[in-house]
């Protein structure tokens, strides 16, 4: 018999791998509430008609389609399926597909209720997203995106309440990071200053690699994407800018003096990096002039958080745009987001061992199984268990001790309770810690109080 397998690029999460997820889902789920942001849901299909065009070319072949119910053929004639053109096949055959991103759902989510929703609108979104890319080394064909979004205003000060959510997450989490943050009204004004507006793309693509690749390879590429030397030339100091944060700004305030967008640009930062100076944040905040981020519909600040003692990419990042509803005919809806990387961060507290004992503790507490009347003993002693917060299970079937404290130590079940003869007469359980091998002969409310306080 074949052994089952699963589609590649998508995992399997075992229960401790569970309790680890919920605990980084719950975590940034209670930080969103204290801001005020409200959760919503949007279904894992979304009609082909909503998701294509939204991600660029590259983006659409990314997207798994579903093929129509029932006879998905009687829309295609012989001559097509012989023709054989899969793309346009495809818009025949399938109608929906699964949802690549939060972002464009929820674009369509605000439009089709907008005359419901009170503006400005805070919502967060945690759900799977999917993506037919080749599946490698940290990158799966499914994934989970942990979205927070502000529409509807165009306060700065949204980007700063986000920044304090990002700080907040990573101060409960234990992780350290560097919150990095820059302005795309910046980079235009960069691409104006060195004479080459139009490359304001091939610019930010190229520069939003430097960590990765390096400052020779930056400019070889930028030479690639038809930059002159000239232009180049000029950029390498604003590359190599450094300092505090205000001393950078200072510089970059001079070198954008004639570009009014980019003068807008630094005015904006220095507003965000003014209150957040006064927020009491526990991590770093960065102007960093080579974040780019690769997508384009940013037009305002944008964010990057870096682990500070784990070599791994970006874990959180995001942005204001101006026109998130505007691809759905509602232009002029701004809007600012952050998103989550979930996936990373759980290979952060793995690395860095910081999941708290009590977020990935299972059962507590195992009533081991002697027969019949030891089991309708133990049963209401079981219920008081649970009904004072104690995971509580009752060994299923009456066999030898030795498998039952071996199920007890295979799930990292902390105490073990035993209730023979002579603690039912005493109306008594001899309770085990299985850490420590101690036991001692306990009253109900006794055995409560222990595993409540951890203290005999």
């Amino acid at each position: 018999m074949t052994k089952p397998s699963i589609p590649k690029g998508t995992r399997d999460f075992s229960p401790i791998e569970m309790a680890k997820r919920n605990y980084i889902f719950d975590t940034i789920r209670s930080v969103y509430a204290l801001y005020g942001f409200k959760q919503i849901e949007t279904p894992a299909m979304e009609t082909l008609q909503t998701l294509l065009g939204k991600y660029g070319e590259e983006g659409d072949k990314l997207l798994f389609k579903v093929l129509n119910s029932g006879d998905y053929l009687h829309k295609v004639d012989k001559e097509e399926l012989l023709e054989g053109n899969s793309l346009k096949l495809a818009t025949k055959l399938c109608e929906k597909g699964l949802r690549y991103d939060l972002t464009v759902p929820f674009a369509r989510f605000v439009v089709m209720h907008r005359d419901q929703l009170q503006l400005p609108f805070k919502r967060y979104q945690i759900q799977p997203v999917w993506r037919a890319d080749r599946p490698q080394k940290g990158r799966y064909r499914e994934f989970y995106q942990c979205d927070a979004d502000v529409v509807g205003s165009e306060s700065l000060l949204n980007e700063v309440e986000l920044m304090q959510i990002v700080d907040t997450v990573f101060t409960r989490f234990g992780i350290r990071v560097q919150i990095k943050i820059n302005n795309r009204k910046i980079l235009t004004g960069i691409a104006e200053y060195i004479g080459a507006p139009d490359k304001i793309v091939d610019i930010t693509v190229a520069i939003d690699k430097l960590d990765k690749i390096g400052i020779d390879n930056v400019n070889a590429e930028l030479a690639a994407d038809g930059l002159s030397a000239e232009a180049i030339e000029k950029l390498q100091p604003i590359i190599a800018l450094d300092g505090s944060n205000e001393e950078k700004l200072n510089v970059m305030s001079n070198v954008l003096k004639d570009s009014e967008i980019g003068q807008k640009g630094i005015e904006e930062l220095c507003f965000i990096f003014k209150v957040l100076a006064q927020s009491g944040l526990k991590n770093e905040v960065q102007f960093d002039i080579t974040l780019a981020r690769g997508l384009n519909y940013y037009t305002g600040a944008i964010f990057e958080v870096k682990a500070l003692d784990v070599q791994i990419g970006s874990i959180t990042g995001g942005g204001r745009y101006d026109n998130l509803t505007g691809i759905f005919g509602m232009p002029g809806l701004s809007g600012v987001g952050i998103s989550f990387g979930a996936d990373r961060i759980f290979d952060v507290l793995n690395a860095l061992d910081l999941y708290p004992k009590n977020a990935i503790v299972g059962t507590q507490l195992l009533f081991i199984n002697f027969g019949e009347q030891e089991t309708a003993y133990c049963m209401p002693l079981a219920a008081q268990a649970r009904q004072a917060g104690i995971a509580t299970e009752i060994y299923p079937d009456a066999v030898k001790m030795k498998k039952q404290m071996a199920y007890a130590n295979n799930n990292g079940v902390h105490y073990v309770a035993l209730a023979g003869e002579n603690e039912i007469k005493d109306n008594k359980v001899t309770l085990k810690d299985m850490q420590t091998g101690e036991q001692h002969l306990v009253t109900a409310d006794e055995m409560i109080a222990i595993i409540k306080t951890g203290e005999h």
